[in-house]
């Protein structure tokens, strides 16, 4: 009678235990049969998979639509595999074309250095970065020779590129696709050749670039990695993916308070889909009242204040949490004003007075005078308690408290 091995029938199952988590969430797993073999020979003999996610530092702010692939490669840390996390110094220098309309501007090496500065210190809020690889993808692109650059974009053809949608629709639309362009998916692809990479990550918009590498692994010699998407999460409009050039971002450095404020403002809707995006495998109780709430049920005003505590506590911790959600409650819920109130002290200089556009920007309260006339003519401004109506608004000499939108205050000294 045959016996069974009983170290395989533990390994068969911890292999199907980790393959069931690291689903979860994914929008497509591209190479599952490939890992699953991949993932048990590595358990036999105490090789962890390489986990990749790379980022360009095209601006220097992470947000929350970052996270949720953030969240898996900490998943994968927890099950004992090795993250890597790639910024993208050299990618960010030609623009990821994915999902434009029109070619990306590139950015220079300066503005990529400081954007990228800031990035270790605030994927540390998710990730154990002391655990984890991180690299930068010009320690092998800046030095990859001319030659070998040929043989790297001799691995596919023009018609190849042209099956990205974005491409094709610009290309069918007329709308001029620059040549650089094109490079952007082959290094993205070295990049996982160089890093020997088993898995990457990335959101639905980067299929094409994340399957490339696939392709190219194969034609360098490695075994293709295995593939997984992540839904995108949409911005705070309701409408576009998240971003901060769009103006509809939760940035993971936003202060607690605007953070919180900022999931309280989304529409029920959303909120249901932030937490299942969102959730990461962490949010279990949210996650089940999600469903009370779909099915008609529950209080969805007491959901998104625990998803805002949630999302508060992820990236600042359960003190910040509990702060945010009782300024939430003191300055818009009782409409009290908040304890500390940022103070601002302008000059006239050789004027009577000043505009109030210049005010708000001056204050820090938004990022161009073209936003805070936007939110004058939504009402969403007043001064001394009282809404203001007309952007052309002049203020002389004396002391001012500016509200604007629901959260930012501002004591403002306007001196001779």
């Amino acid at each position: 009678m045959a016996t069974v091995d009983s170290s395989d029938t533990s390994t068969t199952r911890e292999v199907e235990e980790q393959l069931a988590t690291i689903r979860d969430g994914v929008v497509e797993f591209y190479g599952e049969d490939e890992l699953r073999g991949r993932l048990a020979e590595g358990l036999a003999g105490g090789r962890p998979l390489r986990v990749k996610l790379g980022m360009d530092p095209s601006s220097p702010d992470l947000h929350l639509g970052h996270t949720v692939v953030l969240q898996k490669l900490k998943r994968f840390q927890e099950l004992g595999h090795t993250p890597i996390f790639l910024i993208g110094d050299f990618t960010a220098r030609i623009g990821d074309p994915s999902g434009k309309k029109k070619t990306r501007p590139a950015l220079g090496a300066d503005e990529v250095r400081e954007n990228a500065r800031t990035y270790v210190d605030q994927v540390a809020k998710i990730l154990d970065v002391e655990r984890a690889e991180v690299r930068f993808n010009s320690e092998w692109m800046d030095t990859m020779s001319p030659t070998d650059f040929v043989r790297l974009c001799s691995q596919q053809t023009v018609a190849r590129l042209l099956e990205r949608d974005d491409f094709a629709r610009r290309y069918a639309a007329g709308e001029p696709i620059s040549v650089h362009e094109f490079l952007y998916p082959f290094v993205q692809a070295y990049d996982s050749v160089a890093l020997e990479a088993d898995v990457e990550l990335g959101g639905t918009d980067q299929t094409f670039n994340l399957l490339m590498g696939r392709e190219v692994q194969r034609a360098y010699g490695q075994p293709p990695q295995a593939v997984l998407t992540h839904p995108l999460l949409v911005g705070t409009d309701g409408h576009e993916k998240m971003s901060k050039s769009l103006g509809n971002s939760i940035g993971i450095t936003d202060a607690p308070e605007e953070i919180f404020g900022k999931v309280m403002s989304i529409s029920d809707e959303l909120m249901l889909d932030f937490v299942a995006i969102l959730s990461g495998g962490e949010w279990a109780e949210l996650e089940a009242e999600v469903k009370v709430v779909r099915a008609g049920g529950g209080d969805p005003m007491a959901l998104k204040q625990a998803l805002g505590a949630a999302i508060v506590e992820r990236v600042a911790g359960a003190a910040a949490a509990r702060t945010a959600r009782e300024h939430f409650r003191a300055t818009v819920q009782k409409g009290q004003l908040p304890d500390k109130i940022p103070e601002s002290s302008l000059a006239l200089g050789d004027a009577d007075d000043l505009g109030l556009l210049e005010i708000i920007e001056a204050a820090g309260l938004t990022g161009s005078r073209g936003e805070a006339r936007r939110l004058i003519s939504q009402g969403a401004v007043s001064l001394d308690g009282s809404k203001v109506s007309e952007a052309t608004l002049r203020l002389g000499a004396g002391s001012y408290l500016l509200k604007v939108g629901k959260r930012r205050y501002a004591k403002i000294t306007i001196g001779a």
